[in-house]
C-alpha cells in the first residue's frame, strides 16, 4: 500500500485534530514517532508509511482544523510552533472536512447516503489503496436493544422509511462498510457491535475493531490487575476517581453518556481476575482541567494468612496526546489487515480498547503477544 485514507468522525475533536497534526509533523520530519506503537524498535509488520496517510472525516464543528490545532497549542498538547510548520497539510486535511450528521435533521436513509458518497468521494479523489473510518467522536449513551438490529434485510427496510433508527455511531459504521472500508470504534458507543452491522461487514468483506480506546487509567488497570492474580494476592477491591476537563469531560456530565464510559472501564479488573471486585470508577467533569485529566485509583488486598494491604496510584496525562498515536496506530493496522483479507472483527486489536471486541482476553502483556503475533502475520 502506498497510499491510506485516515476518515476521523469527530475530524475536528482534540484527539483527531493531534492525530492529524501529529502524522503531518511525522512527515514532515519536524516530530518523531514516540508513542506509536507499530514504529516501536522490532515491531513486525509492513505498514503503510506516515507519508501515505492522507486525513478527512466529518464533524458538525465549523471551526478549520487550522485554528483548532492553535488551540491545541496553547494548551500544551502539541509544540506551540507546530500549527505555523505544518499549515499547509493542515488546510488540505481540512478541506477535506464534510458536515456530520445531526440526529433529526433529515431521515437516516438520506444521511447514509451522503455519507457514503463522501467517503468514497474521498477515496477516488486520492486515489487511495485503502479508507479506514476511525469514531473519535463524543461518546453516546448506550443503544437501547432493537428487533431490526438483529438482520441487515430489517435493519435497511427501517432505514428506507426515514426514521432516525440507528445511533449515530452506528450509522457511520454503516455508512464505513457500504463504502467498503474498515472502521474502528474508538469511542464506548454502539458503534459496529449490532448484530445487523455485523452481517454487513462479513457481506462486504471489510475488518473493524473496538471499542474504547485504552490510553491512561483502565491501561495501568490492564497491566497491573494480572500482577495480582499472578502472585495469588486478592483483590478485595478496586475504585478510582476520573477528574477531566475539554470536551470529552463535559459530554460526560450527561449520567446517561457517562454510564457507558464506566461500564467500560469497570470490565477490566474483573476480567482479569476472573470473578467481580467490590468498587466502581466514577467520572467527574472538571472545566478548569482542559485537555488534561487526573486518575486516582485505590486498592485494598491481601497476602499470606490474609494481612491486608493496600495501593495507590495517580495518573496524570492528557488524554488526546495518549490517544493521537494509537489513532494511527489502528488506522495503519487495519488497513494492513483489510489488504491482507482478513474481514469481521479484528480480536487481535484488544491491546489498543478497554472493551476489546471479539476477545475476553483484558490482561495487557497477553494482549501485547497477540498483536505482534498478529503483525507478524500481516507482513
Amino acid at each position: 500500500m502506498d497510499k491510506v485514507g485516515v476518515w476521523l468522525i469527530g475530524a475536528r475533536g482534540s484527539v483527531a485534530t493531534a492525530a492529524t497534526a501529529g502524522a503531518a509533523a511525522i512527515k514532515a520530519g519536524v516530530a518523531s514517532s514516540q508513542g506509536c506503537v507499530t514504529e516501536s524498535p522490532g515491531f513486525p509488520g509492513q505498514l503503510v508509511p506516515f507519508a501515505g496517510l492522507i486525513s478527512g472525516g466529518h464533524d458538525i464543528s465549523e471551526i478549520s482544523l487550522r485554528k483548532r490545532a492553535e488551540q491545541l497549542s496553547r494548551a500544551g498538547v502539541i509544540p506551540p510552533d507546530l500549527p505555523g510548520l505544518i499549515a499547509s497539510e493542515l488546510d488540505a486535511a481540512d478541506a477535506e472536512i464534510r458536515p456530520g450528521h445531526v440526529p433529526g435533521h433529515g431521515g437516516q436513509d438520506t444521511a447514509a447516503a451522503r455519507l457514503i458518497a463522501d467517503i468514497t468521494g474521498f477515496r477516488a479523489r486520492h486515489r487511495l489503496d485503502r479508507v479506514v473510518v476511525v469514531n473519535v467522536s463524543s461518546t453516546e449513551q448506550p443503544a437501547a436493544p432493537r428487533p431490526e438490529f438483529d438482520r441487515l434485510a430489517d435493519l435497511e427496510e427501517r432505514l428506507a422509511t426515514g426514521d432516525d433508527v440507528l445511533p449515530p455511531s452506528s450509522l457511520y459504521a454503516y455508512a464505513a462498510f457500504q463504502a467498503g472500508c474498515g472502521y474502528v470504534e474508538f469511542t464506548p458507543s454502539t458503534g459496529p457491535i449490532l448484530p445487523a452491522l455485523a452481517e454487513l461487514a462479513a457481506l462486504r468483506e471489510v475488518p473493524y475493531a473496538g471499542r474504547d480506546g485504552k490510553t491512561g487509567e483502565t491501561l495501568i488497570k490492564s497491566a497491573l490487575a494480572p500482577m495480582f492474580a499472578d502472585r495469588a494476592l486478592r483483590v478485595r477491591s478496586w475504585s478510582g476517581l476520573n477528574l477531566l476537563g475539554g470536551g470529552d469531560g463535559a459530554t460526560l456530565a450527561d449520567p446517561a453518556a457517562r454510564s457507558s464510559k464506566e461500564l467500560s472501564k469497570d470490565q477490566v479488573v474483573a476480567g482479569v481476575l476472573g470473578e467481580p471486585v467490590e468498587g466502581q470508577t466514577h467520572i467527574d467533569y472538571v472545566q478548569d482541567l482542559g485537555e488534561w485529566k487526573t486518575a486516582w485509583d485505590h486498592v485494598t488486598f491481601e497476602g499470606f494468612l490474609g494481612v491486608p494491604m493496600t495501593l495507590q496510584f495517580t495518573w496524570q496525562g492528557c488524554d488526546s496526546a495518549l490517544a493521537a498515536p494509537l489513532v494511527l496506530d489502528l488506522a495503519r493496522l487495519v488497513a494492513r489487515a483489510h489488504e491482507k483479507g482478513r474481514h469481521g472483527v479484528l480480536p487481535e486489536l484488544g491491546y489498543f480498547f478497554k472493551n476489546p471486541l471479539g476477545t475476553h482476553e483484558h490482561a495487557l502483556a497477553a494482549q501485547y503477544a497477540r498483536l505482534r503475533a498478529f503483525a507478524e502475520e500481516l507482513s
